[in-house]
């Protein structure tokens, strides 16, 4: 098979059932039009391929490789309502109005709601912020957080990452206060009667931007705003704010709210990354110093370093902390809530770790009874963490998978689906049918909240109408781009493979299969040992340094601490990676099998 070849027909390198029950599989491609889009942009055969996977074309390929606002940011009165909201916001700040920011507490809440703010007051504007209390108050506006808004003075509150299924709420600021909703969740039934709902997934939005999280809404909601600023005059007498100085959190947000890094998005995100590069945002800054980021940020550094830490505080902290921490300027204040950041984060991890153990034991008995989607549920789980949860038991069984936390006779939980099966569908289908209390999400999340006493029931229903999980292996097939001999995989080529990012979601790191690699000594590094460190030989030549993550004592560490030097194969990504200012090439190990 030629170097990088990835034939549709067959199992990668021959691999259906590697040491952890996966087969490995081509990522299809068109391999013509790969060659042309190499051949067009002067790239490597493999790297217009993996452009070819990825649904780019001849002509795309530019913008996607070097992606510009100035090419793909569009119009933001595209959007339905836009122009009503960015009017009325101007309006709020022509008047000198109070204006209030209703988040929500997870990243993509906080950094929409940190963005509004800071957008408002770089135009003179009082703006203050309210987060409501995960455990207290639940998602979203609620009737008595508004009124007591309108009664300290607010004359418009603008709701980020929440509201469109709001409209009882918000009812309680008619007569007192207008609203404006800039929200990206899906629309189900009548939107609130408010002065404007920005929503691209609205169903009479035909802008085609579904894909943008809350704060991108936002970011076009403030460029809207200054428009109409502009227009007015408004900026004769002052200096015009430079927004792009807020992409920084458009990409964290982005990022962490798993939105497809595609069109759009990547430009949002890739010149986002370079703002946050400088690190003026204060609270960012110290983030990323409390967590010994030295070099620039990546989409890893947003999706698996500030993420999680600015998510905890939703979770089981302070809701409004991770919003005030990325609105305020001060360093050193800066400092002091990133550290209590950091450690409600640790103890999220330690909460998160307890509930783990019991809901793996009892989603393996659920699959191991051929159940096709695992419901767990369980008295005193903390309802901050049972979505991570939900999360890693999909990964792990690739079932649909809800886990939720009881308390008072009511079950509160989240739920994580797997390709092709539509768990958000399914959970609205079970709230009509009388069967939740309440329930909504989309394919692939959902949220719920049910009745103890009907736990049998629900999960018996949603058996039924997702039956056909069941014919999906236990675990997920692994897509591979091509294959590498450790002589390959050079820095030269990892920085190849480099200029597809950032990846996440819509564009996934891509994944390589290192052919007949010996493993020359390997050792267990990081806390408590969990990462295996391994250093590679080829039969060809070569070396290369291997690492896996979140190994512990699982079957793949075994392998790759006791292969007694006997030739494998390794699936993982690439990397060319900077520290201190040294660049080294490391393979991250995802799986592996005997060659």
């Amino acid at each position: 098979m030629a170097e990088g070849s990835f034939p549709p027909a067959e199992a990668v390198l021959g691999v259906t059932h590697s040491i952890t029950g996966r087969r490995w599989i081509w990522r299809g491609a068109d391999e013509r039009l790969g060659l042309a889009i190499a051949q067009r942009l002067a790239l490597p055969e493999m790297v217009g391929r993996m452009l070819a996977a990825r649904g780019v074309g001849v002509d795309g390929a530019p913008d996607f490789l070097e992606p510009t606002l100035r090419a793909l940011l569009p119009d933001p009165s595209c959007l339905r309502d836009m122009d009503a909201a960015a009017s009325r916001i101007a309006d709020a700040v022509r008047r000198g109005e109070r204006v209030v920011v209703y988040g929500d507490y997870d990243v993509d809440g906080a950094c929409s709601g940190a963005l509004t703010v800071r957008a408002l007051r770089g135009l003179g504007c009082e703006a203050a912020h309210y987060v409501p209390d995960r455990i207290k108050e639940g998602y979203g506006p609620n009737a008595a957080a508004i009124a007591r808004l309108c009664d300290q003075g607010a004359g418009l509150i603008i709701c980020v990452d929440c509201g469109t299924a709001a409209g009882e709420a918000l009812d309680a600021a008619r007569g007192r206060a207008d609203v404006v909703v800039l929200d990206h969740h899906k629309a189900e039934g009548v939107l609130p009667d408010v002065a404007a709902v920005v929503n691209p997934n609205r169903l009479d939005c035909s802008s085609g931007l579904g894909h943008l999280c809350a704060a991108a809404v936002a970011f076009l909601t403030a460029v809207a705003t200054q428009r109409v600023l502009r227009r007015a005059g408004f900026f004769e007498r002052q200096a015009e704010p430079r927004l792009l100085e807020l992409l920084d959190l458009v990409a964290l947000a982005t990022v962490c709210d798993v939105m497809p890094l595609t069109g759009l998005n990547r430009a949002l995100v890739a010149q986002g990354l370079k703002v946050m590069a400088r690190r003026e945002r204060a609270g960012i800054a110290a983030l990323l110093e409390l967590a010994a980021v030295k070099d620039a940020p990546t989409a890893h550094t947003l999706g698996f370093v500030l993420g999680p830490r600015i998510n905890a505080s939703g979770r089981i902290g302070e809701p409004d902390l991770a919003l005030r921490l990325l609105v305020g300027d001060d360093p050193v204040e800066a400092r002091a809530m990133a550290e209590r950041l950091d450690v409600t984060n640790r103890r999220r991890q330690e909460v998160e770790a307890d509930v783990l153990g019991a809901a793996f034991s009892e989603a393996e008995r659920q699959a191991d009874a051929g159940s096709p989607v695992l419901l767990v549920c369980r008295s005193g789980w903390h309802p901050g963490v049972v979505g991570i949860v939900a999360g890693r038991v999909k990964e792990k069984f690739n079932r649909p998978a809800l886990v939720a936390g009881i308390a008072d006779g009511v079950a509160r939980g989240s739920g994580r689906s797997v390709p092709g099966v539509d768990l958000g569908a399914a959970v609205i289908a079970a709230r009509q049918a009388g069967l939740l209390l309440t329930g909504g999400g989309h394919a692939m999340a959902a949220g719920f909240s049910f009745a103890e006493a009907r736990e049998a029931e629900l999960r018996a229903f949603l058996a039924e109408r997702l039956s056909h999980a069941n014919s999906l292996p236990m675990a997920a097939d692994l897509p591979v781009e091509g294959t590498l001999s450790v002589q390959a995989a050079t820095t030269e080529f990892a920085g190849q493979v480099g200029r597809l990012a950032p990846f996440g979601a819509g564009n996934e790191e891509p994944v390589f299969a290192l052919r007949r690699a010996r493993i020359v000594r390997a050792d267990r590094v990081g806390k408590e040992g969990a990462t295996v460190r391994a250093f590679l030989e080829g039969e060809e030549g070569g070396r290369l340094k291997a690492v896996c993550f979140r190994a512990k004592d699982g079957p793949l560490a075994q392998l790759l601490l006791g292969s007694g030097g006997a030739p494998l194969h390794l699936c993982g990504t690439l990397r060319a990676e900077s520290w201190n200012g040294t660049v080294t090439t490391s393979l991250h190990v995802q799986d592996a099998a005997r060659a």
